[in-house]
């Protein structure tokens, strides 16, 4: 079903293609990693619940290569296949919701004409 097949293949192409993007650019990868690292240090919620919530949101931006990060780093923390199904929905519901949502607009626009 997935259009990526091989998915710890593409997960060190990302890794390898980030470090191009380090040698030609370093300050923003470290800027990335700092961003990154600091959204990590969560006082309130556990490594669970931030990579659900991660993971959900990496649902609803597309991004294949957060999708991949958020669900090995998921269930590394003890997320079970059921528990990432709960927060895939969320992220769907969320989707629709925006879709609902944005579509309001198209109806003001059509208010104008």
């Amino acid at each position: 079903m997935s259009a990526i097949k091989d998915w710890p293949a593409y997960s060190a192409t990302l890794r390898d293609r980030g470090k191009e993007l380090g040698q030609l650019h370093p300050e923003i990868v470290k800027g990335f990693v700092a961003l990154n690292n600091g959204a990590a240090k969560t006082q309130h919620l556990d490594a669970k619940t931030r990579e659900l919530i991660a993971l959900a949101v990496a649902i609803t931006t597309r991004c294949d290569g957060c999708l991949d990060a958020h669900v090995r780093k998921a269930q590394a923390a003890g997320a079970t296949k059921e528990e990432i199904a709960e927060a895939l929905g969320v992220s769907i519901a969320l989707n629709a919701g925006a879709a609902f949502t944005y579509a309001l607009h198209a109806l003001d626009r059509a208010n104008e004409a």
